[in-house]
């Protein structure tokens, strides 16, 4: 998931696949996985679904970052606020979805009472400023009240999408500790190369899930920032002080992001046995001609060498339950073909025990400047059909609630006839 949107960014990224492809290349922002084995204690509960349901993932992010999805503007009332994260809820409980992916640490903020980072500003406007209610504790309990799983979504190293430590509450740790603070392409970032950054937002993550029942913890797809046309990301003093056992940075910054992954991942099963763990990154791994493990695709940015997040070894070590790459281009597109890299993720899953979702570029359907293929109510509908085919993909993740919500050509109600007739519990 950064950005208006994280989306927004991830399409960027594909502006620079094959120029011939003028009719997609614009790509996707971001967005937003699970192990079997365990029998969920709210597996057959409420609306989303009975004992006797499938068992497949049906999920929509929430957006809160710049207002995105939710709440619409800041500064609204306590009540109005609610009544809109409601209205979401109960669209999904319609849609016969069960699962919402609700972003509670969208910049470095938080959605909760935390005391560790201040109050999101998307709340009242003012960043550290007391909302008047708990966003997350009411999701939680409303969302389970309705049969639907919570999965609390947090951005790790986001700090503001401007550069001024000066605009972030006083109390933000990243004023408290500049030297964490990394600027890159007109926005701040935590180092992710200082052990003392990870341990922190490990702390500051960990506590939402200490509070709350959450059903899972769940990253984006911003790790090392996407890249920015002549800029660096300078992280020279923590490479001198820490990369010596590494080769290449590149490898440094990887070792980086597997350590967060990895502790994170041991943090949840401390602090909530049983609470899943899932990361939805952008959809290229790598490009079969940089790697013959890759896919066949011309993707102008990969997770593995300018996000500098391997996923495929994520999955294929089963150091997270569930991923949902962000597969974010329509069937046949020739730089990223929606077919090629569902075949291509299906494999990497294959015989893990880590969970395949797939996630859905529903903010395209009908979207200005999309390709004629989006402009098809059928597209989407066509993806999870073509997607059961294989018996890796457990589901899929629509992106996002608004459109979820406003369904401008009615590809999501198209979905929902085509494959959601029956209620689904989410598999576990």
């Amino acid at each position: 998931m950064g950005r208006i949107s994280r989306r927004a960014f991830a399409a960027a990224a594909l502006t620079t696949l094959a120029a011939a492809q003028t009719a997609g290349a614009q790509g996707a922002s971001a967005a937003p996985g699970r192990p079997g084995g365990r029998p969920g204690a709210d597996a057959g509960r409420g609306a989303a679904g009975g004992h006797g349901a499938a068992a497949e993932m049906r999920g929509v992010w929430i957006a809160t970052v710049a207002n995105r999805d939710w709440p619409s503007k800041p500064g609204l009332t306590a009540a109005e606020q609610r009544a809109e994260l409601i209205a979401h809820l109960d669209r999904a409980v319609r849609d016969r979805l069960n699962t919402v992916i609700l972003q509670v640490r969208p910049t470095a903020d938080a959605l909760w009472p935390s005391p560790y980072e201040p109050w999101a500003q998307y709340l009242t406007g003012t960043q550290g400023q007391d909302p008047g209610w708990d966003p997350l504790g009411t999701a939680v309990r409303e969302a389970h009240a309705r049969g639907l799983e919570l999965h609390a979504w947090f951005n790790p190293y986001r700090v503001a999408n401007h550069t001024d430590l000066g605009r972030l509450a006083a109390s933000h740790p990243a004023r408290l500790h500049p030297d964490w603070v990394v600027p890159y392409g007109g926005k701040l970032y935590y180092d992710p190369g200082l052990p003392e950054v990870r341990a922190f937002v490990q702390r500051a993550m960990l506590d939402a899930v200490a509070r709350y029942p959450v059903d899972a913890v769940h990253f984006d797809d911003y790790f090392y920032p996407y890249p920015v046309a002549g800029q660096t990301f300078d992280d020279d003093a923590s490479y001198d002080r820490y990369g010596g056992d590494f080769a290449a940075r590149a490898d440094w910054r990887r070792d980086n992001i597997d350590r967060l992954v990895r502790g994170m991942a041991a943090g949840i099963r401390r602090v909530r046995p049983g609470t899943r763990f899932g990361i939805s990154p952008f959809g290229v791994w790598r490009n079969a001609t940089t790697d013959p493990l890759g896919s066949d695709t011309r993707a102008g940015v990969q997770t593995y060498d300018d996000l500098h997040a391997d996923t495929r070894a994520w999955v294929r070590n089963h150091w997270i339950d569930y991923i949902v790459p962000q597969v974010y281009w329509h069937i046949g597109f020739a730089a990223a073909d929606y077919a090629t890299l569902v075949d291509w993720w299906a494999e990497v899953a294959r015989g893990t025990g880590t969970r395949l979702y797939v996630g859905e570029a529903l903010y395209k359907a009908g979207a200005a400047g999309q390709p004629s293929e989006w402009q098809d109510p059928v597209e989407l509908s066509r993806h999870l059909t073509l997607a059961a085919r294989y018996p890796q993909v457990r589901g899929h993740v629509f992106f996002a609630a608004k459109e979820v919500a406003a369904d401008p050509i009615g590809a999501m109600a198209r979905v929902v006839a085509d494959h959601y007739r029956q209620p689904a519990r989410t598999p576990r």
